[in-house]
């Protein structure tokens, strides 16, 4: 990030460490198209390196025509989001579950943190409903190596964030990765607004 007009005292508003449920909001400085203004929740970041999926970027495609069976839980709109380039013709799901649901043991179902599950796409669709608020799924996904990750946060690319677990479902034609910098202490909150110069690229 361009640091000379950002706090010096980064680290008391970021996370200590990425964690599952971390959010990765991309810095102002990050004007790659594949990431720029992105924001990616994370799934693992373990020994075997680090998966996440970009919350958002929806596609044209409508989840009715890859997935009907999945359609009625999905939150709207009811479309396959982007999440990241890796294994795009691969889909992942996240799903919110219920207040009260018991979730553990539940064949297609994996905590990954607080109320935010993994959802087998083989389960079966009946099973899962009544267990969950709503479910988005992901085209693809953003991975990275062991170390790579780390790398990229000692550059600055990316800020760590705690998630709220409505993250994973995020609406339409919301600037996501400004409100979720605008949800941030100040001075963080005023990152929002920041211009991104796409002639840097």
């Amino acid at each position: 990030m361009a640091h000379a007009e950002e706090p010096e005292d980064r680290m008391a508003w970021i996370e200590p460490e990425v964690r599952p449920g971390s959010l990765l909001v991309s810095s102002t400085d990050l004007t790659e198209p594949a990431f720029r203004r992105t924001v990616i929740y994370m799934i693992e970041h373990n020994d075997a390196g680090s998966l996440g999926v970009v919350v958002n970027r929806p596609s044209e495609t409508a989840v009715q025509n890859v997935l009907p069976q999945w359609a009625p839980l999905t939150a709207h709109p009811s479309a396959l989001y982007i999440g990241g380039p890796v294994k795009r013709d691969s889909a992942l799901c996240l799903g919110i579950a219920r207040n009260g649901a018991r979730i553990d043991g539940v064949a297609g179902l994996r905590r990954v943190d607080g109320k935010v599950v993994m959802v087998d796409l083989d389960s079966d669709p009946e099973v899962i409903a009544p267990l969950v608020e709503g479910i988005r799924i992901f085209a693809g996904y953003s991975g990275w190596t062991l170390g790579q990750l780390d790398s990229e946060l000692e550059r600055e690319d990316w800020m760590v964030i705690s998630s709220l677990p409505s993250d994973v479902l995020t609406p339409p034609r919301v600037d996501f990765w400004a409100r979720v910098l605008r949800r941030q202490p100040l001075p963080v909150a005023m990152l929002a607004s920041h211009p991104i110069e796409v002639e840097r690229n």
